[in-house]
């Protein structure tokens, strides 16, 4: 988990290390730091905050816990995974393996959008960039951290090609900023899969791989699945890659726990890489 979220880390506002994950969160008269790392003891995290209201308390629960998704029961999602050999043996080498969720729906719908036809590297550069054009400064904060991640309103009309974007994805990307600031979209958990995918692709310049992706990570739906991620299509083709209705035929019988098969997949992916190098 650490080192999935580490990969998409942005300075100012976030930070892992080895053994933690730290954000800034708050408003940005009232910013607070928290930091969430593992129990040494027992089988838990440990949620550090700095400068929390008590009353935002709880809302900062449920946020960590969904980044981690910690609601997860992973003893049916193995049973249902047995009979496929690749997430068999993936299980056996990652047993507690979860869905990364995000903190806030627009900020990783925005992150998908950046992300597109890119390196996760490459998002990650300009999700810093647009962190520091367009981010909320904050009130000064302790060890760097100083931007909260820029809201709906801040984005939908601003020059996004600024920050080395292509039009048509700047434009895509003030596009989405409209619809949630209007409420068009919204990423809030319980809806269902194939309408919150309608509804996005239904935005200029969005897809069903980014749909599914921010169905993943920002609703926490446990189905969601890109079946045109190459790296799935690759893996499940023994490095040639397979179409991607190839790829939709072969997740039917995950179902309903397609996204934890899509991590599995893709850190499985790592490891047969190495395995041919050697």
């Amino acid at each position: 988990m650490l080192s999935f979220l580490a990969k998409r880390a942005m300075p100012g506002l976030e930070r892992v290390d080895s053994d933690s994950y730290q954000r800034l969160a708050g408003t940005p008269q009232a910013p607070l730091r928290l930091r969430v790392s593992a129990n040494p003891r027992q089988p838990e995290l440990l949620l550090q905050l700095h400068g929390a209201d008590p009353r935002a308390i709880p809302d900062l629960v449920r946020r960590v816990r969904r980044l981690f998704d910690l609601d997860a029961d992973l003893a049916p999602v193995h049973r249902v995974f047995a009979d496929e050999p690749l997430l068999a043996r993936a299980i056996a080498q990652r047993p507690g393996l979860r869905v990364p969720g995000g903190w806030d729906g627009f900020e990783i719908a925005v992150r998908a959008i950046l992300g597109q036809q890119v390196s996760v590297a490459g998002a990650t550069t300009l999700a810093g960039r647009l962190l520091r054009a367009y981010g909320t400064p904050c009130a000064a904060t302790d060890e760097g951290f100083d931007r909260l991640f820029p809201t709906p309103e801040a984005l939908r009309d601003v020059p996004l090609e600024s920050i080395g974007l292509p039009r048509a994805r700047a434009a895509t990307l003030r596009t989405l900023a409209a619809a949630v600031a209007d409420g068009v979209v919204d990423f809030s958990a319980g809806q269902r899969l194939d309408e919150f995918v309608t509804q996005l692709c239904a935005l200029p310049g969005i897809g069903p791989w980014t749909a599914h992706y921010v169905a993943m990570r920002a609703l926490g739906h446990p189905d969601a699945f890109p079946a045109g991620d190459l790296i799935l299509r690759q893996v499940l083709g023994a490095g040639t890659a397979i179409s991607e209705r190839e790829c939709e035929t072969r997740s039917q019988p995950w179902r309903p726990w397609r996204a934890y098969a899509v991590l599995h997949l893709w850190h499985l992916s790592g490891d047969l890489a190495k395995e041919r190098k050697a």
